[in-house]
């Protein structure tokens, strides 16, 4: 889990009272080849790959607090840090009044104001003190972090378009079987890895994944008719099968067969012919990219109980990174871009420690006139949702580097 935040300067212990955390949300991730199995060079190549998506997962908080940092400065609002992540300082410098810092906790970084801090210099009722700004200079500076991500994530699309490509998916008949559980009803029925459904007698031609599904939950123990389309021995070789299959029945009572259905197309990476083109192949992907992010954490918070495992903090998305690295140098562009939209988007949502939260503070506060929320009430609030994101930090951090498969070799 990152952590990012704009805090008030306060002595030691420091509650912090504008924080936003953020989770992307990326699938755990068992962690990169054990070092003791692998030869130096592929040694040096899993720790190249992980400095890369761990300066990709830097890079991005940068932005973050970069939005704050410079909206703050823009308006003349008194900043006393910026820093990269929490805990001790690992290094630090002064640049006139602001200390910068790389911190040893890597749960993201924070702007701090000095707004209540006595030694600061300034006095309570300075007008350039953050707490004492009109609502919407508060807004711009709270909104900045989500909007320089969001900013960033479209360039890191835009870099995509002009250098590598942008990957297009061209729809193909079917629904894929990209995996079949050993002894399941698919597997005995013959169905193989790879497999394209390519018709249901009960269906529609061309079923889709959701159709499809729906007809296996409604069918225990009932034969499903499939034409299956199947790699044959040559080169481009496909031939049809049909195939019977009798769904299992689930505890719930509907029917299962042990399968991984998805949407069957083909990618290809297209290159624009000019800066036009890659505008709008920018802007076609970030779209894209935008509507797969919001619909997982729709996704998340409707069935939170069924996808909580896939939630990750940063150990989870380096191994992640890590991986896309090894792979393709291609797909750290897509890493990158969907972890800001990640960040922001989680940014956004009301809650408390927040930039969500804070923003519907403000807004409260706007709604009422202009009088202000009580002080006292703000901190508790902030103070409390801020334990709570350390806490489940930790508790990611934890789970996250115990399923490192090198760990699990250790342990």
């Amino acid at each position: 889990m990152l952590t990012t935040h704009l805090s008030p300067t306060l002595k030691p212990p420091p509650p912090l009272l504008h924080p936003h955390p953020h989770l992307p949300l990326l699938r755990r991730h068992r962690g990169p080849v054990s070092a003791a199995a692998v030869a130096p060079s592929d040694l040096l190549a899993s720790v190249e790959s992980v400095a890369s998506a761990a300066s990709v997962l830097a890079a991005i908080v940068l932005v973050h607090e970069s939005g704050h940092f410079l909206a703050a400065t823009s308006r003349g609002i008194h900043v006393s840090q910026f820093s990269v992540g929490f805990g001790p300082a690992l290094a630090r410098f002064r640049l006139g009044p602001v200390e910068y810092a790389l911190r040893a906790i890597p749960l993201g970084g924070y702007v701090g104001f000095p707004d209540d801090d006595p030694e600061s210099g300034f006095a309570p009722d300075d007008p350039d003190l953050l707490r004492n700004r009109p609502a919407p200079d508060r807004l711009l500076v709270v909104s900045a972090g989500v909007a320089a991500n969001l900013v960033f994530a479209f360039l890191i699309v835009y870099a995509q378009a002009l250098t590598v490509g942008v990957p297009v998916q061209a729809q193909l008949p079917g629904v894929l079987v990209p995996e079949v559980l050993p002894g399941s009803a698919a597997a005995r029925a013959g169905l193989l890895p790879g497999d394209v459904i390519l018709s249901v007698p009960s269906l529609a031609p061309d079923p889709s994944v959701p159709v499809l599904v729906d007809l296996i939950k409604a069918s225990p123990n009932k034969n499903v008719s499939v034409t299956v389309s199947r790699t044959g021995p040559g080169a481009g070789d496909r031939r049809s099968i049909d195939l019977t299959v009798v769904p299992d029945t689930s505890v719930d009572g509907t029917g299962r067969i042990g399968v991984q259905l998805s949407p069957n197309f083909r990618v290809t990476r297209v290159h624009p012919n000019n800066l036009a083109e890659a505008t709008v192949l920018a802007l076609r992907e970030f779209t894209a990219l935008s509507g797969t992010v919001l619909d997982g954490l729709r996704q998340t918070f409707l069935n939170f109980s069924q996808t909580a495992e896939k939630v990750s903090g940063p150990v989870a998305i380096i191994a992640v990174g890590a991986e896309v690295a090894r792979s393709s140098a291609e797909g750290l562009f897509q890493f990158a871009a969907v972890i800001n939209l990640n960040l922001a988007a989680i940014n956004l949502l009301p809650l408390p420690a927040l930039d969500g939260g804070t923003l519907a503070l403000i807004l409260l506060e706007a709604a009422r006139g202009g009088r202000k929320i009580p002080r006292e009430i703000e901190q508790r609030i902030m103070s409390s949702g801020i334990l709570v994101v350390l806490m489940v930090g930790m508790f990611l951090i934890v789970r996250d580097t115990l399923n490192l498969d090198f760990i699990k070799d250790i342990l």
